[in-house]
């Protein structure tokens, strides 16, 4: 009697309106495909947002109930809502100032470059440095003719700038090309000695051709950087606020709400500071500290850890260092020699001993530590100092140490990245850019063995972060979506494919592993309830549509907090 007249009441309270009253919400997006990557309920057909906090995520009917009369509403129409897309490596004011320069990623051969320089200078007095990046000499065709180690001679490009010095950046930034005039205001002869950790490159009579790998790059930088530094403090500042402006719009415009800056200044993090306070920064960053002096790092670094700074938009909790360069420009430490260069296996940038000492200066402060390495034995290398720092801890940690790019790996490491607890920040459009000349440089069966190897590093229980390396590759998450789930090269061919990631891992290492590796997958990654409101609105189901139509697929809309910063309709 008891049971019966208590459901009774419940009835009657249901059917007079007077149960618990939801909250209405400031936005609801409804009629979508909302994939959640949130395991407890993978797929919904709406979510609601109170602030800038995702309040409740259900079926249209399950939500309508938080829509008022202020709640703006989106009507989805079928299109595909996802976490907001985490850019987990990239170079933010890079890329701003990549769209300020020449863009040379383009051009099909030397001689196109050379047309362009000539072009650009046209525009510029006698004495106006001629910038440009992009290049990359193993996707040329023809060839650069004459050559050494497949780089061309400055002879030709000196001859059409003549007036203005000439820098231009490897596509990875792990080599540089000047002409004779930038070379001659960097004092470069035949007697200036190789420094440590970089390579002049050299013709058979022991002339520099123009090309300068790793550290050496900053033989011409530091003439180029004094040249820079003569603008007036008002010029600097406008420069890398139009620098800012340009990355963050470019990281909008391609579905990013977070972006992992892989290694930024004390003073342009002050920077990055001022630009979000200001409103220019839109994207989230989770920004890497990069010093290589060992007194001001043990100065500063406690002091620029900053953890959700302006409602979550920024946060400084890790330190960036490098151990060797790139599998382009040779510079990637190998255990054995390249295939297409015999008795040289690459170079280490930054020796052991300092690797070290400044890992445990981060390790004390309770920074997370961010190590380029791509050769297998920069890979081993770090893995191994990793192990020593972490002492006896090594195991079952929550550091969350990573490496960035971890290329090409040795079959004894993969386990590892496990075992230490290590995440691997790769970039899934790498694989793909770069495999047309993988075989050549390491060989069939070591290229099988260990070249962005996905699969095995998966198998083994590592996370994988994704993202792009902008402005080496560009921003754009699409691409690098469809080599991650394809690995297929222009031609139709793909590059072990047994190595590939299927949808799922593939969406999640844009979204919750890129959470995760910023410690951040409480409060972003998926579409949760009480998760930051960051969304990524897709024109297709890219988990399910088949692999041709996965390039098709248009960022509509990006999301952060709540609010739209970007709607492709409007542009």
């Amino acid at each position: 009697m008891k049971r019966f007249l208590f459901s009774s009441l419940i009835f009657l309270i249901v059917m007079n309106g007077c149960g618990p009253k939801v909250p209405k919400a400031d936005l609801v997006l409804t009629n979508g495909n909302v994939i959640t990557v949130d395991d407890s309920r993978p797929k919904a057909q709406a979510v609601a947002v109170t602030g800038d906090t995702i309040t409740a995520v259900g079926t249209n009917e399950e939500i309508s109930k938080y829509i008022g009369s202020k709640t703006k509403v989106i009507d989805l129409k079928g299109e595909t809502l996802v976490p907001g897309i985490i850019e987990s490596h990239a170079h933010f004011f890079a890329t701003g100032n990549a769209l300020m320069e020449l863009d040379l990623s383009t051009a099909k051969n030397w001689d196109e470059i050379i047309a362009r320089a000539a072009e650009k200078t046209q525009t510029l007095r006698p004495g106006q440095w001629v910038v440009g990046r992009g290049w990359h000499q193993e996707k040329w065709d023809p060839p650069a003719n004459p050559n050494v180690d497949g780089y061309p001679i400055h002879t030709e490009l000196s001859k059409a700038t003549p007036r203005n010095p000439v820098i231009f950046y490897h596509a990875s930034g792990h080599a540089l090309f000047a002409n004779k005039y930038a070379m001659d205001l960097a004092g470069i002869t035949p007697e200036t000695k190789d420094p440590e950790g970089g390579r002049i490159v050299r013709d058979s009579t022991g002339k520099p051709i123009g090309v300068f790998e790793e550290d050496a790059e900053e033989l011409i930088n530091k003439v180029y950087e004094d040249y820079l530094a003569k603008r007036s403090k008002k010029e600097i500042l406008e420069t890398y606020k139009k620098q800012a402006e340009l990355a963050s719009e470019e990281a909008i415009r391609n579905g990013i709400t977070t972006f992992h800056d892989a290694g930024e200044s004390f003073e342009m993090i002050d920077l990055m500071k001022k630009f979000i306070d200001e409103g220019i920064i839109k994207p989230r960053m989770y920004v890497m500290v990069y010093e290589d002096n060992v007194k001001r790092l043990k100065k500063l670094l406690p002091k620029y850890k900053i953890i959700g700074y302006a409602n979550n938009h920024l946060t400084v909790r890790a330190y960036k260092r490098y151990i060797d360069g790139a599998l382009g420009s040779r510079g990637a430490l190998m255990l054995s020699p390249y295939n297409d260069k015999p008795g040289y296996s690459g170079l280490m940038v930054t020796p052991l001993r300092t690797l070290e000492k400044e890992m445990r200066i981060a390790f004390n402060d309770g920074f997370q530590v961010c190590t380029h390495a791509i050769g297998d034995k920069g890979n081993r290398l770090v893995l191994n100092l990793y192990q020593k720092i972490f002492g006896d801890k090594a195991e079952n940690n929550n550091f969350r140490w990573r490496i960035e790019h971890a290329q090409h790996l040795s079959t004894r490491d993969i386990p590892r990245f496990s075992k230490l607890g290590v995440i691997a920040a790769m970039q899934g459009i790498h694989c793909t850019s770069d495999a047309p000349f993988v075989i050549k440089r390491l060989g069939y069966e070591r290229a099988k063995r260990g070249a962005y190897v996905w699969r095995k590093l998966i198998d083994a229980g590592t996370i994988i972060c994704n993202g792009t390396d902008s402005p080496v590759e560009k921003l754009d998450p699409i691409p690098n979506y469809y080599a991650l789930v394809t690995r297929r090269l222009a031609d139709g061919r793909e590059f072990f494919p047994e190595e590939k990631m299927t949808r799922m891992e593939a969406l999640r290492a844009y979204t919750i592993n890129g959470a995760y590796a910023a410690f951040e997958e409480n409060i972003k990654g998926s579409i949760t309830p009480g998760k930051l409101a960051d969304f990524t609105v897709l024109s297709q189901d890219i988990t399910t549509l088949p692999d041709w139509q996965i390039l098709q697929t248009k960022i509509l809309k990006t999301i952060i907090g709540g609010k739209i910063v970007y709607d492709a309709s409007k542009k």
